[in-house]
């Protein structure tokens, strides 16, 4: 008999980012496994909550919890009532943070530690949130799942945090969403873009320090410059305060004919297009707590080069290329590849192959089992 789990979706984003959208995949997986679910939502998404998990009673949160304090303080007082009113079991909060005092088995999770090991990423006042919730749902809830067992040594090293306690289950990928696209949806997002058809390679992601942006643009200009037709760098994803200016200076050193587009955020519907359609997806990142765009980068059929950091070697393995973080060797990598289509092909193959064995069925059973174990403790 599965436990009744109430999950709290209501901190999901708009935007619905790679840290936390794995909600959704968890969520349409549960349902496929015949979980009992409750789950809490903003108003705005009730009804899209109600199609992907029919069989889940779905509780919208008040008008109120759109504004991120009213959230954080309903969290606390909101949720455990609507949890006991819907007979829930086990309380799974997906970003960080739980009920203080829920009355029930509690189950977070945390993405990442880098509000401790980079604090810098990030604003002040965001950081320091974000570090006072982990240590107290570390602490208090009864299991803690992580992405990787990389993020499991993390909190063990930096928070002293209790390794009988940890559930490590792999994020997943939509095949729906992230496929080896078709020509028509290479074209499209190339034209969409602003290419139309010029070579490019391609980096999804915050533009954050830990991201390592401003080494690969400095990278890249080395790796390219003296290509007599040089391809495109394109970075899409969203810029942060912190890291605006590295970027920036790393932009204002490129050389006479590099070419670097920044898009801003893509629309999921295309990102096949996006990394199937690029020479070579990078991301030397320097702390990754999964590390999602690499893998949708290989269910894509990209070849994907990366850095041995944390968590990336355990997404990527043998199926994509690696490299240090420092422009330099992004260079000498990056180079690598673009002269040699044949590896390109290979390394394609062999991510695709790969990223088929993160799956959200598989993510959805080690959820499972870590709510048993919440419920047994």
């Amino acid at each position: 008999m599965k436990p009744r789990v109430l999950v709290d979706a209501a901190a999901v984003p708009a935007d619905r980012g790679a840290l936390i959208r794995y909600v959704d995949g968890l969520l349409a997986a549960l349902t496929q496994a015949g979980a009992d679910l409750a789950v809490v939502c903003q108003r705005s998404d009730a009804e899209r909550y109600r199609r992907m998990a029919p069989s889940a009673r779905i509780l919208p949160g008040p008008p109120a919890i759109t504004n991120r304090g009213a959230r954080l303080v309903w969290e606390q007082t909101g949720v455990p009532v609507l949890a006991r009113q819907a007979g829930a079991q086990v309380i799974h909060a997906p970003s960080y943070s739980i009920p203080i005092r829920a009355g029930l088995p509690t189950v977070v999770t945390v993405h990442d530690v880098t509000w401790f090991t980079e604090p810098e990423c990030q604003g002040t006042a965001k950081a320091s949130y974000f570090r006072s919730a982990t240590r107290t749902a570390v602490r208090g809830a009864n299991r803690v799942i992580v992405p990787s067992k990389a993020t499991r040594d993390e909190l063990i090293r930096v928070l002293g945090a209790d390794p009988t306690r940890i559930d490590v289950a792999y994020h997943g990928v939509d095949p729906e969403l992230f496929h080896r696209p078709s020509e028509a949806e290479v074209r499209r997002v190339s034209d969409r873009l602003g290419l139309h058809g010029y070579p490019y390679v391609a980096s999804l992601g915050t533009l954050e320090p830990r991201k390592n942006v401003a080494n690969l643009v400095r990278g890249f200009a080395k790796a390219v410059q003296d290509l007599d037709s040089p391809p495109a760098l394109v970075l899409a994803g969203g810029l942060i305060e912190s890291s605006d200016a590295d970027v920036d200076a790393a932009v204002r050193e490129l050389p006479s004919g590099v070419r670097v587009v920044r898009t801003g955020y893509l629309p999921f519907s295309d990102l096949a297009g996006f990394y199937g359609g690029a020479l070579v997806a990078a991301f030397p990142s320097l702390v990754e707590g999964f590390g999602m765009p690499v893998l949708e980068a290989m269910a894509c059929g990209a070849a994907v080069l990366t850095t041995r950091r944390t968590s990336l070697p355990e997404v990527g393995g043998d199926a994509v290329a690696y490299t240090e973080p420092d422009a330099t060797s992004i260079a000498t990598a990056l180079r690598a590849l673009l002269d040699s289509p044949e590896r390109r092909t290979a390394l394609g193959a062999a991510g695709s192959a790969r990223s088929r064995e993160f799956t959200w069925a598989a993510s959805a059973e080690a959820h499972l089992v870590s709510y048993q174990r919440a419920l047994e403790c």
